[in-house]
């Protein structure tokens, strides 16, 4: 492997950074050769290694100028009144060390893995959302109440990433709590962000506190309430918005973000990139800001199938400490590489279920997502793959079974009848005080840390209660949504209280979404017939397609993020074109000349547990075949649909 030239030393203040970068053509290992970092692949950049034409020192120094110019500023926001685009805001903390961590790699070291003994992700630069903890910056989880925390260890995952060769740009931001703290507040928000803007003079605490979508990344210019709060005309998608906005981007070159239900496929659907929810079980969850074990999982966010695949590959594996991971100890369950599974033939012969009720109907997928989902469909049929409608066999069930999410949820749940469906699930409320108060309480990650100010003395938070008394006694800047969903999970005296009722309920998430769901589209039943545990909530005879097995679920964007998610199911998420603004009409009738731009929109691959390989091979066979994404830069205000 040819060495790489050390060329520059950089220091800079980050005031002038962006200059700095004009004055020295950063991004240039000589005067004649150039590397474009925007869309850049892995691959790319690893190519650029071994040709001797980059190092991982410049290629630090262009994502830091890119994130100087169009992710920070030193100005009060929201800039220019409100009025025009704003800073992305997709980063937390930036890493102070990223700079040193790329001249610490050792240029002799492999680029491929080696049976396990290169380094796939040398010189790639990731951001972590900021619920992954790092050693070595802040992990807030988007919470002011724990806005000083610094971990003593890095997250498990952090770990591999690093021993992979990755260097760590920074911590993303999301929506607060990864969106389990508060009604009604929007993607990309946090109290944490809100404070950290605040800090600037002059900037507008009513208003701060939002990522920004790279697709249209302008504040709503609606006046009333509640679309006159600063929030992103286009929505960022959560909660791991800030990782989906810097890859899209082009700020990261890689992005781990993590979902409970939708929070990877929700972002990489509004920002046109690929994502990946893996199964419960693939990736340890140690070290991660948690909402409850049952759900939870880490994953990757890449502008192209292959390069979530190649991270998905360091992700993935067994950890002592997640007893989940075990699964990874069963051959044929976990590899080291998911690239072997990219195959633009994979959709031939695949059969692949599509769920229309409610994920098209009732949740309101209207016409332009329509569109494009039967676009989606059509080019798969193309591909050789057979698509069907059929609805999972315990969604009438599962439609009145929702999340609880409020302490007048958990007084209907606990006066709910035994033997009876009751009206939610306590599985996230109750996992949420239980598995946060265990993370604070690991001295791996905890106690935490909350911010402060000349007006916020700093608090040592070591429970959730204490999150909640924190954001009670600052209300000014910790609750511009409230915390109802905090206060729901806090009412629980876990375990002794409500012990039986989690259980029961989470009994009851697998019987629905797993045994009477999914499973018999992936399995298929003899005859299409009920099978014997499922006649308690199936109760109409099953179609005649339920005889064969499915390879795959096709859901829009994230609409069918919640069965899987209960499930513990893997779901893959790839670009599949732009629509209209969802509120193009109200926009334009308060501001005909404001023109809101077109949302990037995704379909999304599922399959039973383990099945990434499957799903993998699906998204690249599409993505290959309809090319969606485009960078945000080429987006437009057409009132059409089109891919890209």
């Amino acid at each position: 492997m040819n060495r790489y030239l050390r060329t520059y030393r950089l220091v800079f203040a980050t005031a002038t950074f962006a200059t700095a970068i004009a004055l020295t053509g950063i991004g240039r290992a000589d005067s004649s050769a150039q590397f474009e970092l925007r869309e850049a692949t892995i691959a790319d950049i690893q190519a650029a290694y071994r040709a001797g034409i980059l190092s991982p020192q410049h290629l630090v120094s262009m994502y830091l100028a890119r994130i100087a110019a169009l992710d920070r500023s030193d100005l009060p926001q929201p800039l220019d009144g409100g009025v025009g685009n704003q800073p992305l805001n997709s980063f937390m903390h930036v890493n102070e060390n990223a700079l040193a961590d790329a001249g610490r790699l050792d240029p002799d070291d492999r680029m491929d893995d080696d049976g396990g003994r290169g380094r796939p992700l040398f010189g790639i630069p990731v951001i972590l959302k900021d619920n992954i903890a790092t050693k070595d910056m802040p992990t807030t989880a988007g919470s002011v109440a724990l806005g000083g925390s610094m971990p003593e260890k890095d997250a498990f995952i952090a770990r591999k990433l690093r021993h992979a060769g990755a260097i760590v740009l920074g911590k993303g931001t999301l929506t607060e709590f990864a969106n389990f703290i508060a009604l009604g507040m929007p993607t990309g928000f946090s109290s944490q962000l809100r404070f950290q803007l605040f800090q600037v003079p002059g900037a507008d605490l009513a208003k701060v506190g939002h990522g920004f979508n790279p697709y249209d990344p302008r504040i709503d210019p609606r006046t009333s309430t509640p679309f006159n709060d600063g929030r992103p005309v286009l929505a960022t998608g959560g909660s791991s918005s800030g990782p989906g906005i810097a890859v899209s981007a082009n700020l990261a070159t890689v992005g781990v973000g993590t979902e409970t239900s939708g929070s990877i496929l929700s972002p990489s659907g509004q920002n046109m990139v690929v994502g990946i929810k893996p199964t419960l079980g693939l990736v340890s969850r140690n070290g991660i800001v948690p909402i409850t074990a049952d759900q939870d999982t880490a994953g990757p966010i890449a502008r192209t199938v292959t390069d979530a695949a190649r991270l998905l590959g360091v992700l993935a594996g067994f950890d002592k400490k997640d007893p989940a991971t075990r699964a990874c100890r069963t051959e044929g369950n976990c590899f080291r590489d998911y690239t072997q599974f990219l195959d633009a033939n994979a959709l031939r012969g695949a059969h692949i279920a599509v769920p229309m009720h409610p994920y098209w109907v009732e949740f309101g997928l209207g016409a332009g997502r329509t569109a494009l989902m039967n676009n989606a469909i059509a080019v798969m049929e193309s591909l050789g793959a057979t698509l069907e409608t059929f609805e999972i066999p315990s969604q009438n069930v599962l439609n009145n079974y929702g999340t609880c999410v409020t302490a007048a949820d958990v007084a209907a749940r606990r006066a709910a009848a035994l033997g009876t469906v009751p009206p939610c699930s306590t599985v996230l409320l109750f996992g949420f005080k239980r598995d946060l108060n265990a993370y604070l309480a690991n001295p791996s990650f905890g106690p935490g840390v909350s911010a402060s100010s000349s007006s916020i003395s700093v608090r040592t938070i070591n429970t959730l209660h204490d999150v909640v008394q924190f954001n009670s006694d600052h209300a000014d800047v910790a609750l511009k949504y409230g915390q109802a969903i905090a206060l729901g999970s806090d009412a629980y005296n876990s375990p002794s209280v409500d012990q039986p009722d989690y259980d029961a309920d989470r009994a009851r998430d697998l019987h629905l979404t797993r045994t009477c769901g999914l499973d018999i589209l992936y399995n298929g039943v003899p005859s299409g017939q009920i099978p014997a545990a499922c006649t308690d909530v199936i109760t109409q005879p099953l179609a005649s397609c339920t005889s064969h097995p499915h390879d795959a679920v096709l859901f829009p964007a994230n609409f069918g993020a919640n069965p899987p998610a209960r499930a513990g199911y893997p779901s893959v998420i790839v670009p599949a074109g732009r629509f209209p603004n969802l509120n193009k009409t109200a926009i334009d009738a308060g501001d005909p000349n404001f023109h809101p731009k077109r949302s990037p929109f995704g379909a999304t691959f599922s399959g039973p547990a383990f099945s990434e390989p499957k799903l993998i091979g699906f998204a690249y066979a599409y993505e290959q075949a309809s090319h969606c994404r485009i960078t945000p830069d080429k987006n437009d205000s057409l009132n059409i649909v089109s891919c890209p």
